[in-house]
């Protein structure tokens, strides 16, 4: 026969169920905390960079590749064709206006300035000619007009004649007129001998001007035919260094080819390239900084501009306010980052691999040995600092290490 369960039994059960299921519930959440905790993802804080918001300026900036370029730079061109004949100076040497560089052969151009020589003295000779041909056919022609004149003259006396006979009865009326159309020939024959000599005298001149202006423009010939031999031994009109020469001995050249360099080592600027996309933000005047390396930044403006575009570039010209900084020297790469405008006093934090240029992206902030996810709104940038619109506070401590593999997850362990 069963027996009633007694009520404190009863309340006993009850109570070790109630117990045996809180620490199944608590051994479960034990079990899912320590296993999020070794499932979720960490980090070591020796490997991350860091940097925290601070306030202060932010330049934006538009990045340009440069070089650094003598300020002034004599490029020696050859003014003949010919051969390289000796190399005075070698590269690196001091060089004085009126110094000899290098020599070229002459023989060549000695030998073209003869021919021109020779071919001014035919035409000198032909103007002598020429004046002389004139001078005859003038002769001519005046000595035809006077002629002509004195034939006019007796015309006139002998209608003169026979205008006297017809009065007086002794002669025609046929013989007047003949005489009449004989003297009016006579004046058109004269008329026609004196345009024809003034039409003569003007050929002469013209003549004469046309060698006149042939001779002229063979001594200008001459003249610089015998300047570009003198200027067959290159040297150069202004102090400085010789960068570079073109010493290969019995090298042909050509007029206008480059032998040397000669620079003015004293001075720089700096010549620097930029992608054709950003070209309509590039100015005239524009202030600019050029890092030549860690600390070492030198201002300056761009002063030129090329108009060409080559191979997707913009290339221009910066001078320096400093051109003689004593870390400038030739052809040293530098960065030149040009000023397009300025943020003053605003939340900033330091430039780095976690940035990619948009103007939101996600950044983990550390706090209590964890990085926690933000999305955070930027502005303006530049090499060294990115400009904090939104999301960020001053003071927090922010990952600026690469994160990108890490982008979708929310919080990370650092350890």
């Amino acid at each position: 026969m069963d027996r009633a369960i007694s009520t404190p039994t009863q309340h006993r059960r009850r109570l070790r169920a109630w117990l045996l299921g809180l620490g199944a519930l608590a051994a479960a959440l034990a079990a899912a905390v320590g296993l999020r905790t070794v499932l979720q993802p960490s980090l070591r804080r020796a490997d991350l960079l860091t940097a925290r918001v601070e306030t202060g300026d932010v330049d934006a900036t538009l990045t340009a590749a440069g070089t650094v370029i003598p300020a002034r730079e004599a490029v020696l061109t050859s003014p003949i064709q010919s051969t390289i004949r000796r190399v005075v100076l070698a590269v690196g040497a001091r060089v004085q206006p009126g110094q000899t560089i290098l020599e070229l052969d002459k023989d060549l151009a000695a030998s073209a300035l003869a021919k021109l020589d020779d071919e001014q003295l035919r035409n000198q000779n032909k103007n002598a000619q020429l004046g002389l041909t004139l001078t005859r056919s003038l002769t001519d022609l005046q000595a035809q007009q006077q002629t002509q004149d004195l034939k006019v003259s007796s015309l006139q006396s002998a209608l003169r004649d026979e205008q006297h006979l017809l009065e007086v009865g002794g002669g025609t009326a046929e013989a007047v007129r003949q005489a009449e159309l004989n003297l009016r020939t006579a004046r058109l024959e004269a008329q026609r001998l004196r345009q024809q000599l003034a039409n003569q005298r003007q050929a002469s001149q013209a003549d004469r001007r046309e060698l006149g202006f042939t001779v002229s423009m063979q001594q200008r010939a001459i003249l610089e035919q015998a300047a570009k031999l003198r200027q067959a031994d290159i040297s150069s009109q202004q102090p400085g260094v010789l960068t570079w020469v073109n010493d290969n001995l019995g090298t042909t050249v050509q007029a206008g080819d480059a032998l040397a360099r000669v620079a003015d080592l004293s001075r720089y600027r700096v010549r620097a390239t930029l992608a054709d996309t950003y070209a309509d933000q590039l100015h005239p005047g524009d202030a600019v900084r050029v890092r030549l390396g860690p600390g070492t930044d030198l201002p300056g403006t761009v002063a030129s501009i090329s108009p060409a575009v080559d191979k997707g570039t913009v290339t221009f010209y910066a001078t320096l306010n400093n051109d003689h900084h004593p870390a400038l020297r030739a052809n040293l790469r530098a960065d030149v980052f040009v000023l397009t405008r300025a943020h003053r006093a605003v939340p900033r934090l330091r430039n780095g691999p976690f940035y990619q240029g948009g103007q939101e992206q996600p950044v983990f902030v550390l706090s209590g040995g964890r990085a926690v996810r933000r999305v955070v709104r930027f502005g303006d940038s530049n090499a060294d600092y990115v400009q904090v619109l939104s999301g960020l506070a001053v003071g927090e401590e922010v990952v600026i290490s690469e994160m990108k593999n890490y982008v979708d997850t929310p919080e990370l362990r650092v350890e």
